[in-house]
């Protein structure tokens, strides 16, 4: 049995030898999940599944399990606001067995447009974030830009010398508007993603790697960054591409650690989107294999409105992969200063998570996580800085030569 608590929802996974049936309702005064569970009875794993229960669960306050009659076992979820659950079974499907899954999803589900402006704010009122966006929105003299940050850690900038003026800019009646760059960490939750020799997992570096590079691109004047998931749960592919679609996102960027049957296998690579085909096999192989982490994150097909994905993730435009061919050299150009290539040029191939009809899309391998010692790396802090970094001169590059033609008042 596991538990994967997130503000968007919380997962409860029960995997099994064999598939049962389950039956759900749910009672208010106070807001209680009911599950009755055909075919089993108490084990010392079912009473564990009290403990699983984190503090900090956004929507569980406690659970009971008791045997409510013969061969059935009681399910009680105590909640901390009202739900709209899922509950649904999985066939068998790589390492796992039979799972039955409980998605406790909240009735009033929070915008994430909201929830972006709400972090915007909170960075709006930090004093020192507040200096930097006033420096580079006023130069001390007509066309200056702000100074590139320190290479060394903690070295503060000489300051500028204060404008005159003769030399002060005159203000423009506009600004440009702020560009919003959703991070797309591959995998999470039931799925782990690939699994290095030293136990490394997929899920858990592309995370670090995207909180890495959303904090730099919110420390950019006109930037902020969007994750699509924060923290260890699972998220369907065609969620993350509606999740970018609905913070009306700029550019997308999905982050992967690439794995292949040979431990020799080695170098990092870029992939957009393609109509006509992969532009390799191994382009293919890789598409098919992302393309399948929904049978292993686990989608409740049931819930779907299938046609609707269909369309959504059939839509492709000839403008959109050529951005994403852009954006995906300008990234590729700088990944190759920190670390080998495995190709030198953007590949192509129908990963369906980049399959926004209106977004430049890329998925970045940042590394083998099944070469020893690319896993290495992986997991260095420093390393992981530096893939950040390149990938935020790789971002700016895009932009500096790609202006998008909007601005605000």
């Amino acid at each position: 049995m596991r538990t994967w608590p997130a503000d968007e929802y919380t997962r409860i996974t029960l995997e099994l030898d064999s598939e049962l049936k389950a039956e759900h309702f749910t009672l208010e005064g106070p807001h209680r999940l009911v599950v009755d569970i055909d075919g089993l009875t108490m084990t010392q794993a079912l009473n564990d599944l009290v403990s699983k229960v984190r503090p900090d669960d956004p929507y569980i306050a406690a659970v009971r399990v008791a045997q409510n009659r013969s061969n059935v076992v009681r399910l009680v979820f105590d909640l901390k606001q009202p739900i709209a659950p899922q509950v649904f079974t999985l066939k068998p499907v790589g390492d796992y067995q039979y799972r039955l899954v409980l998605d406790l999803y909240p009735k009033v589900a929070q915008d994430p447009i909201v929830a972006l402006l709400n972090k915007q704010d909170q960075l709006d009122d930090d004093p020192l974030a507040k200096i930097l966006e006033d420096i580079a929105n006023n130069p001390t003299t007509p066309g200056e830009a702000l100074p590139p940050a320190p290479s060394v850690p903690g070295q503060i900038a000489a300051p500028k010398p204060l404008p005159t003026p003769e030399t002060r800019p005159v203000p423009r009646p506009g600004r440009r508007r702020t560009l919003t760059i959703a991070l797309d960490p591959g995998h999470g939750g039931e799925d782990p993603g690939a699994i290095g020799g030293g136990g490394t997992r997929e899920k858990d570096i592309v995370l670090q790697i995207a909180r890495r590079l959303k904090g730099r691109i919110d420390a950019t004047p006109g930037m902020r960054a969007y994750l699509t998931r924060d923290n260890d749960f699972f998220v369907p592919l065609h969620v993350r591409v509606q999740k970018a679609r609905r913070v009306k996102a700029d550019l997308f960027i999905s982050i992967h650690a690439d794995a292949w049957i040979k431990p020799s296998a080695r170098g990092s690579s870029v992939f957009a989107l393609s109509e006509r085909g992969a532009s390799s096999t191994t382009a293919r192989m890789l598409a098919n294999k992302e393309n399948a982490a929904d049978l292993i994150g686990g989608v409740n097909l049931g819930s779907q409105d299938k046609q609707i994905a269909k369309v959504l993730l059939d839509l492709s435009t000839t403008a959109q992969i050529n951005d994403s061919l852009k954006v995906g050299s300008a990234l590729l150009d700088e990944i190759k200063n920190v670390n080998r290539l495995h190709k030198p040029r953007v590949e192509q191939a129908g990963f369906a998570v980049l399959k926004a009809p209106d977004i430049p899309s890329i998925l970045v391998e940042t590394a083998f996580i099944s070469n020893p010692g690319e896993e290495r790396l992986l997991r260095d802090p420093n390393h992981q800085e530096k893939l950040a970094s390149a990938m935020m001169t790789g971002i700016r590059r895009y932009f500096d030569d790609n202006p998008p033609l909007a601005s605000v008042g």
